[in-house]
């Protein structure tokens, strides 16, 4: 990878951070879009002139891209307290800001290109009121196959649906730990690992996937009494 450019997006803290030391411990140039003080570009995503600036700014440091990872997203609740403008803003992040970055790079890919999406478990499971974030990750998971299919033979698109990663360096146990069938919670590194391998050429052959990673929480059925859990009335 040395040698590469990689576009980021959420790459100032946790999940995007995590990606962009392992690209940049690989040689590889990371260019980073984010709200938070960041060493490449400050700004938000939601918003369409920044979009184009920031993908001018890539083009005219590196002329072409090798990697777009689309991570950023943020929750402003659900059915009970998100407002029109909340959910919009939600899905302008989560969803709109991939297809354009996407629309605005894909042109100048170098062969061999890779996006990775980060969607999430929430695609297909929610808590209450967690609408806003639910339905971009749903969407952002189906813009994935679509994009694929539509950028076949120039760009590989595939996504990364993380379950519970811990970004705050907490020690957990007992019941925690249990509900997954690993035995742990997840870190960043561990969806940072699959992002490089859907970067790498030992991917070659996987496009308009979702691979989910969460220590195979979402496939165990947890009733009172399981793996340390007590129902509540």
């Amino acid at each position: 990878m040395k040698g590469k450019t990689a576009v980021v997006t959420g790459g100032a803290r946790g999940i995007g951070k995590s990606i962009c030391d392992a690209f940049l411990k690989e040689g590889v140039n990371v260019c980073v879009i984010d709200k938070l003080p960041n060493d490449y570009f400050v700004g938000d995503i939601a918003e369409e002139e920044t979009l184009v600036a920031f993908s001018r700014k890539v083009l005219q440091d590196y002329k072409k891209i090798d990697y777009l990872i689309n991570n950023a997203c943020l929750s402003k609740g659900g059915i009970r307290s998100c407002t029109y403008e909340d959910f919009n803003y939600v899905l302008r992040v989560g969803v709109t800001a991939p297809f354009m970055l996407t629309k605005l790079f894909m042109d100048h890919f170098n062969q061999g290109g890779s996006i990775v999406n980060i969607s999430s478990t929430r695609y297909m499971m929610s808590q209450p009121n967690t609408e806003s974030y639910t339905a971009a990750k749903g969407a952002i998971t189906a813009l994935t196959h679509g994009l694929a299919v539509s950028l076949a033979g120039k760009v590989r698109v595939n996504s990364i649906a993380p379950g519970w990663i811990d970004t705050s360096g907490s020690v957990f146990e007992g019941s925690d730990n249990n509900q997954h069938l690993v035995g742990r919670v997840g870190v960043p590194e561990d969806i940072t690992n699959a992002v490089m391998f859907l970067c790498s050429d030992n991917s070659s052959f996987i496009t308009g996937q979702n691979i989910t990673v969460d220590g195979g929480m979402s496939k165990l059925m947890i009733y009172h009494n399981d793996h340390g859990w007590t129902l509540d009335k």
